[in-house]
């Protein structure tokens, strides 16, 4: 396991600025969210011209990408293009979102079955993000996905599971089929609180993903909104700090 960090933790900023400084804050990998309704960074902006996105971030930053992640689901081709973008990239690992809760269980199914399909012919691993509002919200849905559809995995959330609708249930089952990791620390009122102060049993956490054997990414992944009064330097450097030192 190696630690990431998105770059929706300062999603408040520039995308190429936010790379700056959480170089500066000590992290090597990251993951990049792309949000349509953002300025941090369009998904239609990214595929309108794949080759010179390639070129201004080699030229802007050092971080090594290790995953993309969509807050809002794409279209098929945008999802094409972006796991071109993977490949030309190195980038193993995609998360998309489930769709929201009321959906039919059988259209999500071919949904992610035609964008496995797209992601298994790039050679990039495709999860579901388990996320309040939406059909991962409990984790029997969420597994039910995975069991759907061969090959897709969960990019899990805990702190949904903590600060949600179904915080009082065991969320065990889910860990065989996770394929990606996102953290910040949370309690059953706040979705985001400073680094500590939280529920989120983190060594509980990983002994249960080492358990299946998951050596792949933990990426912090902290709302910008949230961070109140908190210093965000140092709350992204206590987590990266926190998990490194876990991971000994």
């Amino acid at each position: 396991m190696y630690v990431a960090v998105t770059s929706r933790c300062l999603g408040d900023l520039p995308f190429f600025d936010a790379c700056s400084l959480l170089a500066d804050y000590g992290y090597t990998r990251i993951e990049f969210w792309l949000d349509e309704n953002s300025d941090h960074l369009k998904p239609s902006d990214v595929v309108s011209d794949l080759e010179g996105f390639i070129s201004r971030y080699r030229d802007a930053s050092r971080l090594t990408p290790v995953a993309f992640c969509f807050e809002q689901p794409v279209d098929v081709e945008t999802f094409r293009e972006m796991t071109r973008l993977a490949k030309l990239m190195r980038v193993a690992q995609i998360t998309v979102p489930s769709t929201p809760l009321g959906t039919p269980f059988n259209a999500e199914i071919e949904r992610l079955q035609e964008l496995l399909q797209i992601s298994n012919a790039a050679g990039v691993q495709l999860s579901i993000r388990t996320r309040t509002g939406h059909l991962t919200e409990d984790a029997h849905t969420a597994v039910e996905l995975c069991q759907a559809v061969s090959g897709v995995g969960l990019s899990l959330d805990p702190s949904y599971y903590i600060c949600g609708p179904h915080n009082a249930e065991s969320y065990d089952q889910v860990y065989p089929y996770v394929y990606h990791v996102y953290l910040r620390d949370t309690t059953p009122e706040e979705i985001q609180v400073q680094v500590g102060l939280g529920d989120v049993d983190y060594s509980r956490l990983i002994s249960q993903l080492r358990r299946e054997d998951y050596d792949r990414t933990l990426s912090v992944d902290f709302f910008p909104d949230q961070y109140g009064e908190l210093d965000r330097a140092l709350e992204l450097r206590k987590m990266r700090m926190l998990l490194e030192s876990l991971l000994l």
